[in-house]
This record gives structure tokens, C-alpha cells and sequence, in this order.
């Protein structure tokens, strides 16, 4: 029952009656910090889920919930907020509810609390330091505004989440809709209840169960457990529970809905409605616009069109780490899904080329990221193999221009991914059609690039890959793979070692063969 059918019932009711129930809530509530709001907050309180996403809409008690929770049911707890600086409004929160400050050390960030038991608040500015809470268990992990944490964050965060006792612990995490390609990643994460391309779609509050293949995130059946290579596991289990600012009659009272309304489209359908299905803003310095990478996948297709060969495949190899392998194909302006592999299970070029070999169709062209010392192997491997390929390194030179010869390029890799900007934009009649993908386009989404002075004009930079990592908490390995392969035809590419000398020894065979037709053609024409 929502909160308003709650309030309707109430009112109803004959004065008398309606005064009873009001002095039994009363009564029931004293010595509570919080009850929570019936509806959506209540769900959110009592559900099973070992990880609660509380979101939607702006005014919806997502700090509330996080804080009462903490006060009432969980401790030791831990609340963050991205940076420490924004944790005010939690310390304000968590002191209207106790009534005063007691017990809280504003240095430390730690709350005593009067009943026992302490709240840790704290922030976590940077990738680094999350560690700062490696080894340090608490009932409650929360989240305070998840989409400004990185992914990587927050399941490094969560993994230390136990109590010595064996008491339940839980992970909540309020937050409204991304409007940045940093936060997208929560989508991906509670797919079935936020993509809508999802192909088993959940219902606000439904519970869904999950483990960890080989770094993958797989759905499942039940708690489990379940046999994954070999081994029993146990899956937790997540939920998505809608939070709507008409579930918070307090700040409904206050006219915050006209401050809302007033927000333009886009930041209103995220902060008003809730919705998670918006297109997200661009940042200051957004290489690729995020509206013409949505355009790309509304045009994808599951099959390639028909009568257009593969045009090229492209791979980004990871040997062992947590990153993955990455190897995609395009028929001309249609770009396949991923085939992703952990890098664990790539540790050497033979493998890596036998995987790309597989994915050839139409003996088409194959890049390889040769930047960082790990696609060589694999180049080796193809040329041995008789496959057409290139090795590209991003950090080569660039004699290339912008569209409208006004810039130039530091080097291929700005180069490459400011063309598949060009190559994306609608007013010159993209047709690209790129997989949808949360991952894919959270990566194309964090280029970023500035104008320099560079000898007698300006160019562009695209910033480098290790800030795309700081940003996103992973490797971009998705979006460079894309990249590569917008750019198989490039005359600048470079053929391996083994490759040339292969195409050498051709060419040395075919004169020999040649020159020696000549030299019997003129003895046979002697006699």
C-alpha cells in the first residue's frame, strides 16, 4: 500500500477512530529514531535483498532510510558519501534524529551512540582509497548517492561486509539516475530493474540472485547453491525498490515538487520522475556526445546486414589481471557484440590469435592493440597464420587534421578517436550501429579531450587512458576496441615484423618463379 492510499484510509475514518490510531503510531514510535514512510521506504527497510538500491527520484528519504537504518537496525555501520566534504548533510541527518551531537567526534567521523554502538562516515575521493576500508567489518555497508562511485568502489568496499556474531549485514545504496558516464555502471549492475532492454525485466522489490564467473556477473536461481566451476557457491542477492518524492509527505508539504518541476526536461525526468532511461549530460571536454552514441545502438540489429562481408576484427588483449580481452568484428558500419575473456584465460599470443582466427569471417582485416607490449605476441602469431594484420599503437605520431582542417592531432590515438566522433555525427548521416551496451557506452562517454598549441597551430588530446581509469575504476578496454576498429582502414597502421618478412619471402618466391618462366621461355624459343 502507498503512502498516499495509507493517508486516504486515515482520513476516512470518524475523528474518534482516526485519534485512536494516531495515539497507538504514537505510542508505538516512542523511543524510535525512525519509522520509516509506508511504501517504497518500508519495502526498502524490510527486504531480504543482501544488496537494496534505493533510488529514483529526488526527495524521496534516501538519506533518511540509510540513517535510520544505521541508527535502528545495523551496527557497527558505514555511510559514505563520494568525498568526505559531503557527508554534513548525513552528520545533519543523524543528529535531528538522536536530537543532538553527542557522541560524535567530527575528526574521526565516528558516532558513539547512546545505546551502544557507533556509525562510521567517511568518503572515498579517489580509487585508492578504498582501501582505506579494507578489513574493517561492519552489519551495514551504505551508499550515499551510488552513482558518484565508481564500480569498482563499491564491490571492493562490500566485500569486507561481515559481523563476528553471524547477525545479518546488508549493503544499501540510495541514489538518483546518473547523469554521467561515472555512475552508468549502476545500470549494468541492477540490469533486470534499470535497462530496458533487459530480456527478464524485475519488478521494484523483486528479489534476484547473483555470482561471480570468471569476473562475469551471472544470474541465477535461488540462494543456491549453485555448482560453478567445480564449486559450490552461494549467490546474494540484489533488489531495486523505486523511491518517488510523493513518498516523503513531509518534504511534499514543503512545495519541493514546484522546485523540481521547474528543472529542465532532462533534469527533471531523472530528479522528479525518477527515470533512468535519460539521456545523460555531457561533460565539459565529452570527446563523443552521449545522444549520438544512444543514436548508434538505437540502430543496432542482432544479425550483420546481409551481403556486407566482415570488414575487420579488432582486439584488445589482456594477459592475466583483471582485465579482460576484448575482441569484436564489424561488417562495415555494423559492429558486432563483444567476445570477452578474462585476461587469466589469455595468457599468451597463441591463444589470444586462435580466439580472433575463430571470430574471422570473409578473410578481413585484424587489428590488434600493440601499445602495451602485450599484442605483439598475438601479431606474431596472425602473421604466421597467413591473417592480414596490424598492430596499433595509439601513442604513434599524426600528420592527420580535423574534418574541417582547423586541428590537428598529438597523436593516433586522439587521432582515431576523434574521427569515430566524425564517423558518429547524425547532421552527416551516420549509419554506425554499435551494440547496446552499458559498459561500451559508459567508455565512449569518458573521452575526453583539450585544444593545445602545438608549433605554428592548435591540435587535439585526447586525455590519456590511465584518467579514463581514475574515472570509470576499470580498464575502457570496451570503448578502445570499438575505436580500433573504426579505424582498420587506416593507411598508418603498421604490419608486424613477421608479417612483412612473410610478405617479402612472397614477393622474393613470386620473382623467383617469375624470372625462371622467363629463362625457359627464351631457351625453348632457342631451339
Amino acid at each position: 500500500m502507498q503512502l498516499s492510499e495509507v493517508l486516504a484510509a486515515l482520513d476516512a475514518l470518524q475523528p474518534e477512530a482516526r485519534q485512536e490510531i494516531i495515539d497507538q503510531a504514537m505510542k508505538s514510535s516512542d523511543g524510535r529514531y525512525m519509522i520509516p514512510n509506508p511504501g517504497p521506504q518500508t519495502d526498502a527497510w524490510f527486504s531480504e535483498a543482501d544488496e537494496t538500491f534505493y533510488g529514483g527520484a529526488a526527495g524521496g528519504g534516501k538519506t533518511a532510510l540509510l540513517c535510520g537504518m544505521a541508527l535502528e537496525e545495523y551496527q557497527p555501520a558505514l555511510i559514505l558519501r563520494r568525498q568526505a566534504t559531503q557527508i554534513k548533510g548525513i552528520e545533519d541527518e543523524i543528529a535531528r534524529m538522536l536530537g543532538s551531537r553527542a557522541g560524535y567526534n567530527s575528526q574521526s567521523h565516528v558516532w558513539r551512540l547512546p545505546k551502544g554502538g557507533k556509525i562510521e562516515l567517511g568518503g572515498v575521493p579517489n580509487e585508492a582509497d578504498k582501501e582505506k576500508y579494507q578489513g574493517r567489518p561492519h552489519r551495514l555497508k551504505g551508499f550515499d548517492e551510488i552513482t558518484q562511485f565508481s564500480e569498482s568502489m563499491y564491490r571492493y568496499i562490500i566485500g569486507w561486509l561481515r559481523d563476528a556474531d553471524g547477525a545479518r549485514c546488508r549493503v544499501l545504496a540510495t541514489g538518483n539516475p546518473p547523469t554521467s558516464a561515472e555512475g552508468m555502471w549502476v545500470i549494468r549492475y541492477w540490469a533486470p530493474w534499470l535497462d530496458k532492454s533487459h530480456p527478464n525485466p524485475a519488478k521494484s522489490g523483486e528479489l534476484r540472485w547473483f555470482t561471480t564467473v570468471d569476473g562475469e556477473d551471472m544470474e541465477v536461481d535461488g540462494p543456491g547453491p549453485h555448482e560453478i566451476n567445480g564449486e559450490q557457491v552461494t549467490a546474494r542477492s540484489r533488489t531495486f525498490i523505486q523511491s518517488k518524492l510523493e513518498d516523503n509527505p513531509d518534504l511534499m508539504a514543503t512545495g519541493y515538487s514546484s522546485t523540481l518541476e521547474a528543472l529542465p526536461k532532462e533534469l527533471r525526468d531523472r530528479m522528479r520522475h525518477g527515470l533512468f532511461n535519460v539521456q545523460t549530460e555531457d561533460a565539459p571536454g565529452q570527446v563523443i556526445p552521449s545522444k549520438w552514441i544512444q543514436l548508434a545502438m538505437a540502430r543496432w540489429t542482432d544479425r550483420p546486414p546481409e551481403d556486407v562481408p566482415m570488414t575487420a576484427v579488432a582486439c584488445d588483449v589482456a594477459q592475466g589481471g583483471k582485465d579482460k580481452t576484448q575482441i569484436q568484428s564489424r561488417h562495415s558500419w555494423w559492429y558486432s557484440r563483444f567476445d570477452s575473456h578474462p585476461g587469466k584465460d589469455t595468457p599468451d599470443g597463441p591463444t589470444v590469435a586462435g580466439l580472433i582466427i575463430k571470430q574471422m569471417r570473409d578473410r578481413c582485416r585484424v587489428v590488434v592493440d600493440a601499445g602495451g607490449g602485450y599484442g605483439g605476441d598475438t601479431l606474431t602469431q596472425l602473421a604466421h597464420a597467413d591473417v592480414d594484420c596490424y598492430g596499433f599503437k595509439g601513442g604513434s605520431g599524426s600528420a592527420s587534421t580535423t574534418r574541417e582542417g582547423m586541428y590537428g592531432f598529438k597523436n593516433l590515438r586522439s587521432q582515431v578517436v576523434w574521427q569515430f566522433r566524425e564517423q558518429l555525427d547524425p547532421e552527416y548521416g551516420s549509419q554506425i550501429a554499435l551494440p547496446p551496451d552499458p559498459e561500451l557506452e559508459a567508455d565512449l562517454s569518458a573521452f575526453r579531450y583539450e585544444v593545445r598549441a602545438s608549433g605554428g597551430g592548435e591540435e587535439i588530446v585526447v586525455l590519456p587512458k590511465e584518467e579514463m581509469k581514475e574515472m570509470l575504476g576499470r580498464s575502457p578496454d570496451k570503448g578502445d576496441t570499438t575505436v580500433m576498429l573504426s579505424a582498420s582502414t587506416l593507411g598508418g597502421l603498421k604490419r608486424p615484423k613477421a608479417a612483412q618478412e612473410r610478405r617479402d619471402e612472397k614477393a622474393r618466391r613470386l620473382q623467383s618463379v617469375t624470372s625462371n618462366s622467363a629463362m625457359k621461355a627464351r631457351l625453348r624459343g632457342k631451339r
